[in-house]
C-alpha cells in the first residue's frame, strides 16, 4: 500500500532542490505517492528589506512558482512533479537564469503548453500558492522556510536538509528515521551543523 507524502516546496530554493531527489529517489524504490504543493518564500520575504538585486530575483523566482501552480490546476499532480524537475535542473543543476525562456523551455521538455505562462499571471494562481503556503505553516506550527514535508498524514516538518541528496540505501534509512520521528508526538526539532552547498 502506498505511503502519501505532501511536500511544500519554492521551487527556486537550492536546498529544497535537495530534498526533492532525495524524496524521488526514495519513491523510485518505495511505493511513496508523492503530492507536490507550492509554498512560497517570496511571502515570506516580501516585507523584508532584501535590496533591489535580491527583490527582482526573489519576483522572477516567485514567476516559476506561479506557472507550477498553474501547470497543477491544468494538468495535474503528476505533471506538476515532472515540471517541477524539469525546471529545477535547470535553475540548480545548469545555473540557468529564472527567466521566461528557461521556463518556456522546461515546459517543453514535458510536453506542456506556453500558454500556461500567461495562464500564471492571474490572480487566481497566485491566491492558490498563498493558500497552499499558509497550509504549510500551520501544518508546521510556526512560521518556517522551504521545504515542508508530512508522511502519511502526520505532523508536518521542515526538511530534512541534506547536502548532498542522499540515494540508495543512505536515502531509505533517512526516509525510515523521518517516518519514525513523526511518530513521536513530543519530537519537534533536531539540528546540526549545515554542509556547504
Amino acid at each position: 500500500m502506498a505511503i502519501p507524502v505532501d511536500f511544500w516546496f519554492d521551487p527556486g530554493c537550492p536546498l529544497t532542490w535537495r530534498t526533492s531527489r532525495w524524496l524521488s529517489e526514495v519513491a523510485a524504490r518505495r511505493q511513496l505517492e508523492i503530492s507536490w504543493h507550492l509554498m512560497s518564500l517570496w511571502e515570506l520575504d516580501q516585507h523584508r528589506d532584501l535590496g533591489p538585486e535580491s527583490r527582482d530575483q526573489h519576483e522572477a523566482l516567485r514567476r516559476v512558482g506561479l506557472v507550477l501552480e498553474a501547470v497543477r490546476q491544468e494538468y495535474g499532480n503528476d505533471n506538476l512533479g515532472a515540471a517541477y524537475t524539469s525546471i529545477g535542473t535547470r535553475l540548480h543543476d545548469s545555473n540557468q537564469h529564472p527567466d521566461e525562456g528557461t521556463i518556456a523551455a522546461a515546459l517543453a521538455d514535458e510536453g506542456l503548453p506556453h500558454r500556461l505562462i500567461e495562464h500564471s499571471r492571474s490572480e487566481q494562481i497566485a491566491e492558490a500558492i498563498r493558500i497552499s503556503h499558509q497550509r504549510s505553516q500551520t501544518l508546521v506550527g510556526e512560521e518556517t522556510r522551504s521545504p515542508v514535508l508530512s508522511v502519511d498524514g502526520g505532523p508536518g516538518f521542515y526538511g530534512p536538509i541534506v547536502v548532498p541528496a542522499p540515494t540508495g540505501e543512505e536515502a531509505d534509512q533517512l526516509f525510515d528515521a523521518v517516518v519514525l520521528l513523526s511518530q513521536v508526538p513530543a519530537f519537534s526539532e533536531l539540528k546540526r551543523s549545515r554542509r556547504p552547498l
